[in-house]
């Protein structure tokens, strides 16, 4: 299911668990094997598509969306910016606040956006974060050393500040995906963020990406992300 891009793998196992998914008439279970070639797999009655290509797609995502494909309330939503109507089994990879821009990628791939969100790949992210303030260099190494928050000390960041810059913009690779993470380094280090954008996972970046422009990863980006060397096909 999630290689037919019909939900992430945790999805499509509440899909299994709530009495949705058919194999050949009878009630599937989690764990079970299908073979979607010779097995009648239905999702609510529906037949389930064939494996759908791979596609990942980076999108440099403006404040003011939610990182979501609808909103019952209407607001604005990156689904709006990507092509939905080229490839319609597309979903968001981990997502950014509405009042934060920069990358944000997607994927029909279920089982790769899973690998891809995952904390324990410890995918690296990068952000530009403009502040109040002066950042002094024992504030950047507070934040190398890590930050305690509420939730606990955050890993150790790369930190360091752009030159030129005012008001001041610090640049900062982590690699956790805590909520509002960046911003609440930098409260806790006195300098409240003014503006964020991500500009970088992994290898990937925003580099020549217009504001709410998207463009498709080559195979070469997508295996850099997951750091396994080339995809494997789709079956």
């Amino acid at each position: 299911m999630a290689r037919a891009g019909i939900a992430s793998r945790r999805a499509s196992e509440a899909l299994i668990e709530a009495g949705r998914v058919s194999v050949n008439g009878q009630l599937a279970s989690l764990g079970q094997k299908a073979d979607p070639d010779a097995d009648e797999i239905l999702i609510d009655g529906v037949p389930l598509p064939a494996a759908c290509e791979r596609i990942v797609i980076a999108l440099h995502k403006p404040c003011g969306y939610l990182s979501a494909m609808h909103d019952d309330r209407g607001r604005a939503c990156v689904s709006e910016l990507i092509p939905l109507d080229e490839h319609p089994s597309l979903f968001h990879v981990g997502r950014l606040d509405a009042d934060t821009s920069g990358l944000l990628l997607f994927t029909t791939d279920g089982q790769l956006g899973q690998r891809l969100a995952h904390p324990s790949h410890e995918v690296m992210k990068e952000y530009v974060a403009t502040v109040k303030g002066t950042v002094s260099e024992e504030e950047l190494a507070r934040l190398r050393r890590g930050i305690k928050l509420e939730d606990g000390m955050t890993s150790p960041a790369e930190a360091d500040l752009l030159p030129g810059s005012e008001p001041a913009r610090v640049r900062l690779r982590i690699h956790e995906g805590r909520n509002r993470q960046v911003r609440r380094m930098m409260e806790a280090i006195g300098h409240p963020v003014c503006a964020l954008e991500r500009t970088a996972i992994g290898d990937v970046r925003l580099d020549g990406l217009a504001l709410g422009t998207w463009r498709r990863l080559s195979d070469e980006e997508v295996a850099s992300l997951i750091g396994c060397g080339p995809c494997e096909p789709l079956q």
